[in-house]
């Protein structure tokens, strides 16, 4: 979409159902835009909605020419103080879909046309009544499957992110402009900008964005669900913890060694966190080209996961070798002992202590008859705490746009604090200090482009 057409749809009145497809017991029609009151009333008998009061909300009737299509409940907001900035009405309508669709054509029919992706939210952005990293913040919050994900986006939908990088960008810009007004009277020899304060600035910015970009990954796995592989040597019994921690038959159970050959992998909630449950292949010596394949791609689903859940046979601990096949040793483990029914777990407790290091977890279970299983979700959900700390107590960085900007924003503040510090030309300083600037906006909007916002909102639904 080209800069013009978008000026010129901007200025349309748009309309969409804010709410899930389908049958429902009530369903929301947005309506925003400069002619919201003049389509509304065209279609509305009732207290004529134009001359209301801004957030009422006034029951009356949707009208199909002159036949009646649905009572409804109107609820107004007035521009500049609604979502978007500009004149809406929401209506509230019967959920069936018949209904829906009539209702958008019939303010179809009178000048509205239908709202494209994520498009309400565009328009809050650019009415300042969001920024971009909100605007981000929004589609996490409506895509949040668990409690943490939730704590996550509304502490970003909030701006704790936005206002100290806006604090750091304009401290920036305040020194740049100094900076640069020093090439003006390159040839007097004056220096209006600090060095000093330049290289606290730097300095203060480049700790911060980098510890801000650190929390990406632990963010992300908030988000998208922690990845846990489920690891050990071939029929110790990982498949079927899958199963019994998902609750149904999700991997393929066997006696025969080698049954999983390729990742199972299965999402749950466990306390405030969704996890991604991988089941690997089991890990062993083989001549089976396949099973190797298996055997590689579960090396690297342990080096990628948050937690490395090792299960051994209580009657087999020495087959897990961790000679011949090592794991990582940066990943916490919780290593589980099943089978416990049939054998005594003692001489496969004490082996695992010898092989891992000192302090890791042990769980003595039985998946067959539930033994021990609560608590091995105890240690689980303690783990998870332990990886994901504090949400609320921090803003985390969950997608992947603004971590790669706060890495440039990084890298660029790192480059204005060596070359002031090796006294670099003050036009060279003023490249870096524009990059850094540059990273800074392009996290919350302040600089963009047409193509960045369309590739952002395209991704919202069509009522957001």
């Amino acid at each position: 979409m080209d800069t013009d057409t978008q000026k010129m749809t901007e200025k349309d009145t748009i309309c969409a159902i804010a709410t899930p497809p389908g049958s429902g017991g009530i369903a929301v029609i947005r309506l925003s835009g400069p002619e919201a009151f003049k389509i509304a009333d065209s279609v509305w008998k009732g207290k004529k909605l134009s001359a209301a009061q801004s957030h009422t909300a006034h029951l009356g009737t949707i009208m199909d020419g002159a036949d009646i299509l649905d009572q409804s409940l109107a609820t107004i907001f007035r521009g500049p103080h609604s979502y978007t900035g500009e004149d809406t009405i929401e209506f509230s309508v019967h959920g069936s879909p018949y209904i829906q669709k009539r209702v958008i054509e019939v303010l179809c029919d009178n000048g509205a046309r239908i709202a494209g992706p994520g498009e309400y939210t565009r328009r809050a952005f650019i009415a300042g009544n969001i920024d971009l990293s909100q605007a981000e913040a929004i589609a996490d919050l409506i895509a949040a499957r668990s409690r943490a994900a939730h704590r996550v986006a509304v502490g970003q939908l909030r701006g704790g992110v936005s206002q100290r990088l806006a604090m750091l960008r304009q401290r920036l810009i305040d020194l740049g402009a100094l900076l640069e007004l020093e090439l003006d009277f390159s040839e007097e020899d004056v220096e209006f900008a600090s060095r000093t304060q330049l290289i606290d600035l730097a300095t203060e910015i480049h700790d911060e964005v980098e510890r801000l970009h650190d929390t990406y990954r632990r963010g992300a796995a908030i988000k998208e669900g922690i990845p846990i592989a489920i690891a050990g040597p071939t029929n110790a019994g990982k498949s079927s913890l899958l199963n019994a921690l998902v609750g149904e038959d999700r991997a393929i159970v066997s006696d025969i060694h080698g049954t999983t050959r390729d990742t199972v992998e299965e999402t749950l909630t466990i306390g405030d966190n969704l996890v991604r449950l991988i089941d690997t292949a089991g890990l062993r010596d083989t001549d089976n080209t396949v099973e190797r394949i298996g055997i590689e791609r579960t090396h690297r689903t342990m080096e990628r996961a948050a937690l490395l859940l090792l299960v051994v046979d209580a009657a087999e601990p020495s087959r897990l070798d961790l000679q011949t096949s090592p794991i990582p040793q940066t990943q916490p483990i919780i290593a589980i002992v099943n089978k416990t029914d049939a054998t005594d777990p003692t001489v496969a407790i004490n082996t695992l202590k010898k092989q891992l290091p000192s302090g890791t977890p042990i769980a003595a279970i039985s998946v067959r008859t539930g033994s021990g299983m609560q608590q091995l979700r105890y240690q689980i959900e303690r783990r998870i705490k332990e990886i994901t700390g504090d949400v609320d107590a921090d803003i985390l960085i969950t997608n992947a746009r603004q971590a790669q900007a706060l890495a440039g924003a990084a890298q660029s503040a790192a480059a204005v604090r060596t070359a002031l510090l090796t006294n670099i030309p003050a036009d060279l300083i003023a490249i870096d200090i524009r990059q850094t600037i540059d990273h800074l906006s392009s996290i919350t909007g302040a600089i963009t482009s047409d193509t960045l916002l369309h590739t952002i909102f395209s991704r919202f639904c069509v009522g957001k």
